[in-house]
């Protein structure tokens, strides 16, 4: 067997999270004082942020210990760096509270996306991810067993320190938070721009 148009998802634990995720805590918490009622997007119930500054000096270890995974998921697609460059484009973060869920979506115009677990405690609402192939959505014969063949859906649990990565076009959603405390994520936006353009 021979697996074509398969779908990456990178599931990585960023070093040094502990002292990051303070920080970034701090940060998310002043932004959200800033604004308390955040913006409406795929969230319900939780709070969404307007997009975060990637200048911003409470983002910089962060940014930085990203940016090697990044590297690594772009290095195993084979992308051309000789003639794009890699940039991320947005980043925000959500805050869900019990009961918060997020709505299914994906991120265009861009080649990845990621959520990063600054807090999630046990239940605290798995990241969803849908087949993106919509022919196999028309027709899909009754399996004995779901497998990484057959499965429609797959999912990810949510920990502390947890980044994940997946190209931009696939859908997700978050299930709802059943835990007590708070499930804190940075989500971003990685696209590459052909140098060309830059002129």
């Amino acid at each position: 067997m021979h697996l074509f148009f398969s779908t990456p998802v990178w599931i990585n634990e960023i070093n040094n999270y502990e002292s990051i995720n303070t920080e970034l805590k701090n940060y998310i918490y002043k932004e959200k004082e800033k604004n308390p009622e955040g913006t409406k997007k795929s969230n319900v119930n939780g709070w969404h942020s307007d997009e975060l500054d990637l200048k911003n000096e409470n983002l910089k270890n962060f940014i930085s210990e990203i940016s090697k995974n990044i590297g690594s998921a772009i290095k195993d697609m084979n992308w051309d760096l000789d003639t794009q460059i890699v940039k991320i484009t947005s980043m925000w973060s959500i805050i869900n509270n019990k009961g918060a869920f997020n709505e299914k979506h994906h991120h265009g115009n861009s080649a990845l996306s990621a959520a990063y677990y600054v807090k999630a405690e046990q239940n605290a609402g798995n990241i969803v991810f849908y087949d993106p192939r919509q022919a196999n959505v028309f027709h899909h014969p009754t399996s004995k067993d779901v497998n990484t063949v057959n499965a429609q859906v797959q999912s990810v649990t949510p920990k502390a320190g947890t980044l994940v990565l997946f190209p931009s076009y696939l859908e997700h959603k978050v299930n709802a938070n059943l835990s007590n405390e708070e499930r804190i994520v940075i989500s971003f936006n990685v696209g590459l721009i052909r140098k060309k353009d830059l002129l």
